[in-house]
């Protein structure tokens, strides 16, 4: 028989109510705040609202939410890159050896010029993308992850064009 006088820990009752508010579906308002700024993170509220077809206070409400949630994790510009001189970008497959795997991808992350570091599935342990402005920074960074404890291989793509790099997917 269950005690029901029996009291949940206060934080258990946060992560539980945090974690359900991130898994609960978004509404159709949230979509539309949240496509509205992908395209735009500069729009005032009084615009978002306009744009959305919802009350300023509505849409400062709802950003917040989203905001609290972490689903908006901040704001930011889309650069181009090649404009500021990074010619090359890079695709590069790693084997981590001795189950080193967060450890090794945690120090890769802090690298200069690296965008995008991936856990994946496959023969691979982890898919780094980097941008270099020329082959002599590219060669320091392979020879700079070769260098690093339990990085046992490495793989290196050089991309030849780029058809598409957006992370909109909003």
């Amino acid at each position: 028989m269950e005690d029901t006088n029996v009291q949940k820990s206060p934080s258990k009752e946060k992560k539980r109510k945090r974690r359900s508010r991130n898994e609960e579906e978004l509404n159709d308002v949230d979509m539309k705040i949240l496509k509205a700024l992908t395209l735009d993170a500069r729009l005032s509220s009084r615009q978002l609202a306009k744009q959305c077809n919802i009350s300023t206070s509505t849409a400062l409400s709802r950003v917040k939410k989203l905001e609290e949630t972490g689903i908006i994790k901040g704001y930011t510009t889309l650069i181009d890159h090649e404009k500021l001189g990074y010619a090359l970008t890079v695709v590069v497959e790693i084997t981590v050896s001795k189950g080193r795997l967060l450890e090794v991808e945690s120090e890769i992350a802090k690298l200069p010029n690296v965008c995008c570091v991936y856990d994946v599935t496959g023969l691979i342990d982890a898919v780094v993308i980097a941008k270099f402005k020329n082959r002599e920074e590219l060669s320091k960074f392979a020879k700079r992850l070769l260098a690093m404890p339990y990085v046992e291989r490495t793989n290196t793509h050089v991309v030849l064009t780029t058809i598409k790099e957006d992370f909109r997917i909003i």
